[in-house]
């Protein structure tokens, strides 16, 4: 296992160097000027070309590269173009919100949707399998903002159970704290429960066929002790596999979803940099995002082998 990871590790190294090059190139190449955002629609060109120089945007573009190539292996990811801050502290400063945001949603979604997924294959062909996958197909089709939206209007207008939009810390108090996940949480997991309740259905459907669970049963086994036991425990590799790419997902899901929710956290800091062209936080959120992938597929290498003993690296 030690040489496994190493391997693993090493070989994401090349992965993050071409996602750095890709990224700093698409950036540089783009059309938009951070300059004139930075100087103002009246800036005269002695002004602009003041500020590309402090900018370092006068260089060469290799040159620019290989600087921050630099500054990033010590650790400096630079500082915004726009606030004059260090992006390492802006990137701290909304962690918090978005991994509270994309805990509860892969909670909650694995929560739901692997008894539901469990639940159809056993009643396959009847109508609790016809509901939920009617319900999966609803879950995929409407866009995550859509059922934001409606949730707020239910929930906080209507009812006034929780608030509309915001975000507080754990510091802050729990209740203060959970109430204002719930919604987005409830929003963000929809797709997120449709997906893996469905793969969780098809895998044990799957595995239902096999002659070890038709021995399980002639041996006396009870229904339950069949589909966890057997069923699923067969199912799992499939199923860890989609509950990864989920979370691998969520990123593209949290940046809509903290709009919406008008909630601090890296999905609105990537909006905002893109839409103000500050290059050193789109560089940093995109590397630090890679990586997060990189663990993520690396952790489910490692379960693999530990669900099934037959799988090798």
């Amino acid at each position: 296992m030690p040489g496994f990871l190493l391997r693993r590790l090493l070989a994401a190294i090349p992965v993050l160097v071409m996602v750095a090059v890709i990224v700093f190139s698409l950036l540089r190449l783009s059309a938009g000027d951070p300059a004139m955002i930075l100087a103002g629609d009246g800036a005269t060109p002695e002004q602009l070309d003041n500020v590309r120089r402090a900018m370092g945007l006068d260089k060469p573009i290799v040159e620019q590269f290989f600087s921050w190539s630099w500054r990033l292996l010590h650790g400096d990811v630079g500082t915004s173009l726009i606030s004059g801050l260090p992006v390492s502290n802006l990137i701290a400063d909304r962690f918090g919100p978005s991994l509270a945001l994309s805990i509860s949603t892969i909670v909650l979604a694995v929560l739901v949707a692997v008894p539901l997924g469990i639940l159809a294959a056993w009643q396959q062909g009847k109508p609790l399998d016809r509901m939920v996958m009617a319900v999966s197909v609803v879950g995929f089709s409407v866009p995550v903002f859509i059922i934001g939206y409606v949730l707020i209007l239910v929930f906080a207008r209507w009812l006034g159970w929780l608030p509309v939009q915001g975000y507080q810390p754990l510091a802050s108090g729990f209740w203060e704290f959970a109430q204002r996940l719930i919604l987005p949480t409830m929003a963000l997991s929809t797709a997120y429960i449709a997906l893996i309740a469905r793969i969780v259905r098809t895998s044990v459907i799957e595995v239902m066929g096999e002659d070890f669970i038709r021995t399980a049963r002639a041996k006396g086994m009870g229904e339950t002790a069949v589909l966890i036991r057997h069923a699923l425990g067969n199912a799992a590799v499939p199923i860890v596999t989609i509950i990864g790419v989920s979370i691998a997902m969520l990123i593209g899901g949290v940046v809509v979803t903290e709009s919406v929710f008008n909630i601090p956290g890296l999905g609105r800091l990537v909006l905002e940099a893109v839409l103000a062209r500050d290059y050193p936080i789109i560089q940093a959120l995109i590397l630090l995002f890679s990586l997060i992938y990189v663990l993520i597929n690396l952790v489910i290498d490692m379960l693999y082998s530990v669900l099934d003993p037959r799988i090798r690296y």
